[in-house]
């Protein structure tokens, strides 16, 4: 079959493949965090707001790559099982603030550490320079697009 000049080929989209490394990435962390009964979301969600304290829905839905109504179930799952506590109204504005509990700080670092090693394994056959190379490359992909 011959390829036309407006398709493209796949086997050389750094696109394609990149695509393919985020598709095996979410794999590998949803089998890492399976045990821990998380899910990438569930996870993501623990992780910012262990890195910033008193997200919003939106800003927490936007940081996970979700709906903000996808955000708001997740929200209410993880404070009815005591992962996180919300304010029971807005201090300003409509955005009402998220935290976590000390359960959820306990199980947050849990699956940090099952993420981590999913980490380490994806970069277990680059040097040091060739991980910093390509944590450097995927940045610039990135804000080329944003």
């Amino acid at each position: 079959m011959t390829q036309t000049p407006d398709e493209i080929e796949l086997s050389s989209s750094l696109g394609y493949l990149l695509k393919e490394a985020s598709s095996a990435l979410r794999a590998a962390m949803e089998e890492a965090l399976k045990p821990l009964g998380m899910t990438v979301t569930h996870y993501s969600c623990l992780e910012l707001l262990a890195q910033r304290p008193g997200l919003s829905n939106s800003e927490l839905a936007r940081g996970t790559f979700v709906t903000r109504q996808s955000m708001n179930v997740l929200l209410h799952a993880l404070e009815r099982d005591g992962y996180v506590t919300r304010a029971a109204h807005a201090s300003t504005g409509r955005a009402i603030p998220t935290s976590l509990t000390d359960y959820g700080r306990a199980e947050r670092a849990r699956a940090s550490a099952a993420v981590r090693t999913v980490e380490a394994r994806m970069t277990s056959g680059l040097s040091d320079s060739e991980r910093g190379a390509a944590f450097a490359l995927l940045s610039r992909m990135t804000r080329a697009l944003t």
